[in-house]
């Protein structure tokens, strides 16, 4: 019988195998695996639902709300989309040994920088099965093996999903151990490969804050994360109130349980009494419920008071705390005191209070004048994501094809020596 122990170790080896094929990989290769990637789910739709009816039928009876079931949910659009997915990435420009800063030397040699894939990247996730499609495709394209360990509620559907991928890498003549599925919903599985230091070079988790907490504390391999999604909008005494109050309203409530959604509105105070109301009516008829300093329950007198947990808090819902502020130097102390470095907005009309508010908010994305909404990696260009980034080192906000990538120093001479 294999340990876990042993089942981990080996898909780590197998992974490191993969990853050193898929380094010198043609672009042309990747992309013809990504489109029989994205074939091979439309081939096997009925077999996906199949194996997708088991995990939902185990869902229910664990009493899983509605809302979680239907993240579970592999529907014909959603297959459809995750093979559009797939082939999205395939069109996207390869990373992979493009040289940049190529600069001739004293001495006469030439040095630059080359993109290099990290190797193995580890990914741990919940719920959603069609982030095994999203994130295989970005990890293949980007000249990474991955090991995938979805959640247990989701074992059935990502493994017939994986099958899918393994097809579509054989189709190309990659190695199908380029992305491997721990097929086991024991949880002693994370334990062993948050350990795979010597095989696995990064670690993506993506999941609630539990999940995260307990990555952060026991992984031995450095990580891509973020934790909370402590996102404000700051509405300056140079703002145009009208631009503000759709901003406000678009960071808040085009969705609640994302993790670029405004949790915190700041308001300087000369502005407060006018854009307030406005605000709050606005927010009452979506049914938002409003947590205020005392001078935001001197302006509306019905909101209920924050307390200092609130400033502090991510609520993925219909709540928003709002803090009245003297200006924008005590917006930015509230910020880099209570926020957790995902994204922050300023409206003004102000050149200079913008620059400012660019430079001094510590966040992994800094707006001005627009909604935090668009602090994802499609809306930033980068074509997908595989995370959000609130780490400082390596890859910092949306992570894209570039940030599964690093760089190594290249050196060209013609018989060149150091004397």
């Amino acid at each position: 019988m294999v340990t876990i122990q042993e089942y981990m170790q080996q898909i780590g080896k197998q992974a490191r195998q993969a990853s050193q094929v898929l380094a010198s990989a043609e672009t042309a290769v990747k992309n013809q695996a990504l489109y029989a990637m994205a074939d091979a789910l439309l081939a096997r739709a009925e077999t996906l639902k199949i194996e997708n009816a088991k995990d939902l039928e185990a869902g229910r009876k664990k009493g899983l709300d509605t809302a979680m079931l239907d993240r579970l949910t592999l529907s014909d659009k959603v297959i459809a989309g995750m093979a559009e997915g797939l082939r999205q990435i395939a069109t996207l420009p390869d990373p992979i040994g493009a040289i940049s800063e190529l600069n001739y030397r004293p001495t006469g040699i030439q040095v630059g920088r080359m993109r290099v894939p990290l190797g193995v990247i580890g990914i741990i996730y919940e719920s959603r099965p069609n982030v095994t499609a999203d994130a295989a495709g970005l990890c293949l394209k980007s000249g990474n093996a991955t090991i995938l360990r979805g959640g247990s509620e989701a074992i059935h559907s990502n493994c017939a999903i994986a099958a899918c991928i393994q097809e579509g890498l054989k189709a190309a003549g990659l190695p199908a151990n380029a992305v491997q599925v721990v097929d086991t919903t024991d949880r002693a599985a994370v334990g062993e490969l948050l350990r795979l230091k010597d095989y696995v070079d990064v670690i993506v988790p993506r999941g609630g804050k539990s999940l995260i907490e307990r990555i952060t504390n026991e992984s031995l391999i450095p990580m891509i994360k973020h934790l909370d999604g402590i996102c404000h909008v700051y509405i300056d005494d140079e703002a145009d109130l009208e631009k503000s109050v759709t901003v406000a309203l678009n960071s808040k409530t085009h969705r609640y349980g994302v993790c670029n959604a405004m949790e915190t509105l700041l308001v300087a105070q000369s502005v407060a009494p006018k854009i307030l109301p406005i605000l709050a009516e606005q927010l009452g008829e979506k049914g938002v419920e409003l947590r205020g300093c005392e001078k935001t329950r001197d302006i509306l007198p019905s909101c209920k008071i924050a307390t200092e947990e609130d400033w502090v808090t991510e609520y993925l819902a219909p709540i928003l705390a709002i803090r009245v502020v003297d200006g924008m130097e005590q917006a930015i102390a509230h910020i880099n005191t209570y926020g957790s470095h995902h994204t922050d907005a300023i409206m003004t009309q102000n050149y200079s209070k913008a620059r400012h508010f660019l430079r001094v908010v510590d966040s992994s994305s800094v707006v001005v004048n627009a909604s935090t909404r668009f602090a994802d990696g499609f809306e930033f260009g980068l074509g997908a994501e595989i995370g959000i980034s609130t780490d400082k080192l390596h890859a910092r906000g949306p992570v894209g094809l570039e940030g599964l990538t690093s760089q190594k120093y290249i050196v060209l001479g013609d018989g060149h020596i150091r004397t």
